[in-house]
């Protein structure tokens, strides 16, 4: 079987992606948080969104890939193709739709963010598959929570 070929892709356009991705993680970190926070009156769901946060941080601190791109130098907002907003993104169905919204928003992200790093690093791209995993446990514990304090 002939093996395809495939073209590289630019330095930015990898960029980009780590950039929006990272951007698209940390936000919908931060709607978690926050309902864990202020809305659940959750110490322990709290404090484990901010551990993730913060080891996001650390594992991406010393990243090799990153360090190579300049993500924001790169963002390219007037002429991204994805930047409209679906009609889906203007509706949610309470606390609990904000919630679960967010989840699946960080997990894509961290997806995106693992499958890529393990162009560059495949330490950190397994680091970031724990952290999905992790988001998929509080996920599970916190959705009986949100249910009971929310009248959604």
């Amino acid at each position: 079987m002939k093996k395809l070929r495939e073209k590289t892709v630019s330095r930015e356009k990898i960029s980009r992606l780590f950039d929006a991705n990272l951007n698209r993680l940390r936000e919908g970190l931060r709607v978690l948080e926050d309902v864990a926070r202020f809305i659940l009156d959750d110490r322990n769901l709290t404090r484990a969104l901010k551990r993730i946060r913060h080891d996001l941080n650390d594992i991406l601190l010393d990243c090799s890939a990153l360090d190579q791109f300049n993500g924001l130098r790169q963002r390219g907002i007037e002429a991204d193709v994805g930047k409209f907003t679906v009609k889906s993104e203007l509706k949610r169905d309470g606390v609990l739709g904000i919630y679960l919204a967010n989840c699946q928003r960080v997990k894509e992200s961290l997806r995106v963010l693992e499958e890529f790093l393990k162009l560059y690093d495949s330490k950190k791209a397994v680091s970031m598959k724990k952290m999905r995993y992790a988001v998929y446990g509080i996920e599970k514990r916190s959705i009986e929570k949100i249910i009971s304090v929310c009248d959604n």
